[in-house]
Formats: structure tokens, C-alpha cells, sequence
């Protein structure tokens, strides 16, 4: 393997046309320099160098002056190799919105992967119930969205029907005592769908636990603090599925979108959204057992 270091002192030697003069020019000593070209001549097997001993003249050889023409070559693809590495380049934001009640842990690989693939982009993703989420995306905060909302409300990049599912201890429903409900926070369309549901069947209720997090709702379902309506993929094995059977009307399907401007959208924002839509069609088949 060539090394650069002699190809440039061998440049140098030429350009000079003399290894004292290349000497001063490196801020090397001459024995140095001539020895770094007696290594390149070893290398290549070749002469390169022609050595005038009375005026101290160099001159190059046919096989130095071939070496010469693909030094120089060599040399400026380095140095620009170098500069581009080098100078500070302006890394593309891409800032994600992932609603709070969703549950993050299934898109933590995919994010990590995403980066890893797309060094020149920078990943910012910021997590909020859906009714915020896209209000930051219409004032411009946010690029792309996973938000939760009422099927067909608006245009998307993609867009799944969600199951809905009533989860909890039968003995919360027993007698006409109130039932205990854990929800999350105001705006979330599965508290609305739910606390709908109660009052259109003349059931009372009142809130047993509050969350902003799928896992907190998970953990107080698991642990029998209230019942709950929670996207079909969320329903854990420690929770108990209610239905008909348990006076609880079946409730119609939400929907999971993305969404973004796609006029504004470049090849690495669009690479995002096929990641995102793999990653949620993939949970889709494995809760339908495809």
C-alpha cells in the first residue's frame, strides 16, 4: 500500500528539484528526505529518482514521472477527502411527534435504526397528548405526527383503524355503584369514547386513576384499580376483556395516522414515514396472528 506521506515528499523532491530545498520546505533534514523516497523506490520496486551528485539536481525517471501524475492524483483526493470530512455540515431536523398514550417502547429499535442509517439527519422526538401534537405540527414544530384521532378526520401520510377494547375486574360493574374509570388526560379520544359510552347507557362513574402514560393505565388496569378502553394491541394478558356480556357497549374504532405536509416533505422525511407505517402494520399483523 502506497504511503501518502512519501508520495507527497516525493512531489515535493520534484517540484524542488532538489532534496535540500525539499528539506527546508518540510522542515525535515535532508538525510530524512532522501531516505523517505530510497523507502517509496523499495516499495514500488522501481527508480524513481535520478540523482545529479555534482550540481545536487534531481530529476525523475520515467517510472518517477508516472508515479508523479498518480501521487498528485492521489494527494488531491485526499486533501479533499480531508476538507469535506472536515468542514461543519448543517445536519436536516427531523422532529417527530409520538402521542403520549401510545406505546413508545415499539418504536424505540425502529428510531435508533432510523438514526443510524441517516447520519445526516438529527432525530428530535417529542411526545404529547394527540390534540397537541397537532396543533404543533399546523404552527410548524413538528414535521411529521403519529396522533390518534377520528377515522378520516383530515388528510394523512397513512392511516390504520384502531380496535378499541374494554379492560378490567368484573366487579367494578356489579350493582349501580359508580365505575371506576382510568383514563388519561382531557382531549384524549379514548376517555371521550368511553366516558360516551358510560352515560349513553346511564351508567355512572367516577375517576379512580389518572395517567398521561399507556403504561400508567396499563399498571392500574393490572391492578384492579378501575376499568379501562384501551386500543386492542394495549390490551396486556394480566387484563380481563369486558363486553356485551358485562353491559358495556362495544364502541366504534379510532384511528392511528400519520401526519405531515408531504409538499414539504424531502427523501429522508419520506424514508421516516415508510419506517413508521412498517413498524405499525407489522404490530397490526402480529395482533391479527398473520
Amino acid at each position: 500500500m502506497l504511503d501518502l506521506e512519501l508520495l507527497r515528499t516525493l512531489v515535493c523532491v520534484v517540484d524542488e528539484g532538489s532534496f535540500t530545498r525539499a528539506a527546508g520546505r518540510v522542515h525535515r533534514t535532508q538525510s530524512t528526505v532522501s531516505q523517505q523516497v530510497r523507502k517509496l523506490e523499495q516499495t514500488v520496486g522501481k527508480t524513481l529518482l535520478l540523482r545529479d551528485r555534482a550540481g545536487g539536481d534531481v530529476v525523475a525517471t520515467e517510472d518517477g514521472e508516472l508515479m508523479l501524475a498518480y501521487a498528485r492524483r492521489l494527494l488531491a483526493m485526499a486533501d479533499e477527502a480531508e476538507h469535506v470530512v472536515a468542514a461543519p455540515r448543517a445536519a436536516r431536523v427531523l422532529r417527530l411527534g409520538i402521542p403520549e398514550d401510545f406505546d413508545v417502547s415499539r418504536l424505540t429499535v425502529l428510531l435508533a435504526g432510523f438514526v443510524a442509517r441517516h447520519p445526516d439527519a438529527r432525530l428530535e422526538t417529542i411526545s404529547g397528548m394527540s390534540t397537541d401534537l397537532r396543533e404543533r405540527l399546523a404552527s410548524g414544530d413538528l414535521d411529521l405526527a403519529l396522533v390518534k384521532r377520528e377515522p378520516g378526520d383530515g388528510a394523512c401520510l397513512a392511516a390504520w383503524p384502531e380496535q378499541l377494547v374494554w379492560v378490567g375486574d368484573k366487579r367494578h360493574l356489579a350493582g349501580t355503584d359508580a365505575v371506576p374509570l382510568v383514563l388519561f388526560p382531557q382531549g384524549c379520544i379514548y376517555r371521550k369514547r368511553m366516558i360516551y359510552a358510560l352515560e349513553s347507557a346511564g351508567r355512572a362513574w367516577h375517576v379512580a386513576y389518572h395517567s398521561h402514560s399507556l403504561a400508567g393505565v396499563q399498571a392500574a388496569v393490572a391492578a384492579g384499580l378501575g376499568v379501562s378502553l384501551l386500543p386492542a394491541f394495549a390490551k396486556l394478558q394480566t387484563h380481563a376483556m369486558l363486553g356485551a356480556q358485562d353491559e358495556l357497549a362495544a364502541v366504534p374504532p379510532t384511528e392511528l395516522a400519520i401526519v405531515g405536509n408531504p409538499r414539504a416533505a424531502s427523501g429522508v422525511d419520506h424514508q421516516l414515514v415508510a419506517a413508521l407505517t412498517q413498524a405499525v402494520e407489522t404490530d397490526f399483523q402480529r395482533l391479527a396472528g398473520v
